[in-house]
C-alpha cells in the first residue's frame, strides 16, 4: 500500500475533524448522557432554549508555537471565541462561543448558532460545515438549556466584532495554546464562605491599537465546555489544577 501523499498538515486537519465528527456521532447515540462538569447537572423547569457554536478551523493567521501531544491536533488548528463587550449587564468581558437563545423564527438549534454566530462575527454560514449536537447543557443559574453545535470551518471568511455594543473582541485561538499546560489553570471565586472553582486558559493576543501583547482568560462556561470537549477527544495534556488564575470579577 502505498503512502498517504498529502502534506502531514492536511492529513492532521483531516484527523482533527473526523474526531469532532466522531464525537458529535456519539453524542447523537447517547444525547441524555452530559460530558465533562455538566453530566450530572438537572435541567430546570421552563428552561429557554440557546444554542452555541463551537466552530474548529484552521488558522488563517499565526499558529500556535506549542506542539501538542495529540496528533490530531497541528498547529494551526483554531477554534472560533469572542470576548463580551464589557459595558454588557450579564457575563460583561467573558470569552464566549458565539450564540445565544433560540428566536421565534429559527428551525432549531443549528439554525440558531449559525444565526447568532453570523449575527455576531460576520462569518458566512455557508462556509461552514454542521459535524452535529451535544447533549443539551442546562444551565440552573440563567434557566437556560443550551445545545453545543459543533462544526468545522471548511470555506473560513473573515471575522470581525459587528455589534460593539455586543463584543469587544472577535478571534481565532489555536487550539494548541488552548491544551498547553503553560497555559492552563483553574479559576476561583469565594463568596460568603463559599468557594466555586472551574477550569481556565490563557489564550495569547495582540492588540493592534496598543502594539501589545495581552491574553484573553477562558473561564466559566465556556472554559468548562472546552475542557469536557478536549477530554472527551483524548486532547488534554497533563496539566497543574491547583494553579489559580487571576480572575477580575465585576463588583
Amino acid at each position: 500500500m502505498s503512502a498517504d501523499p498529502r502534506p502531514q498538515s492536511v492529513r492532521d486537519q483531516q484527523s482533527a475533524r473526523a474526531q469532532l465528527a466522531a464525537v458529535a456521532e456519539a453524542a447523537a447515540g447517547d444525547g441524555s448522557r452530559g460530558f465533562g462538569a455538566f453530566a450530572d447537572l438537572p435541567t430546570p423547569a421552563d428552561s429557554r432554549a440557546a444554542a452555541v457554536l463551537i466552530l474548529f478551523g484552521v488558522l488563517d493567521s499565526l499558529p500556535s508555537d506549542h506542539d501538542a501531544d495529540a496528533r490530531a491536533v497541528s498547529r494551526d488548528l483554531d477554534v472560533l471565541l469572542l470576548a463580551r463587550a464589557t459595558t454588557l449587564r450579564s457575563h460583561a468581558g467573558q470569552v464566549a462561543f458565539p450564540g445565544g437563545r433560540l428566536d421565534p423564527g429559527d428551525d432549531g438549534p443549528v439554525q440558531a448558532a449559525l444565526r447568532e454566530a453570523w449575527e455576531e462575527t460576520g462569518l458566512d454560514p455557508a462556509g461552514v460545515e454542521v459535524l452535529g449536537t451535544l447533549e443539551n447543557i442546562p444551565l440552573e443559574y440563567s434557566l437556560h438549556l443550551v445545545t453545543p453545535v459543533l462544526a468545522w470551518w471548511r470555506h473560513p471568511s473573515p471575522v470581525r466584532v459587528v455589534d460593539e455594543a455586543e463584543s469587544a473582541d472577535v478571534f481565532r485561538a489555536p487550539v494548541a495554546d488552548l491544551l498547553d499546560p503553560a497555559n492552563r489553570g483553574v479559576t476561583v471565586i469565594r463568596r460568603d464562605g463559599q468557594e466555586w472553582r472551574g477550569p481556565g486558559f490563557l489564550v495569547p493576543r495582540f492588540d493592534a491599537q496598543s502594539n501589545r501583547m495581552g491574553e484573553h482568560l477562558v473561564w466559566g462556561f465556556t472554559g468548562m465546555v472546552l475542557d469536557g470537549l478536549f477530554d472527551r477527544l483524548g486532547w488534554t495534556e497533563p496539566w497543574d489544577d491547583s494553579r489559580e488564575l487571576p480572575l477580575a470579577l465585576p463588583d
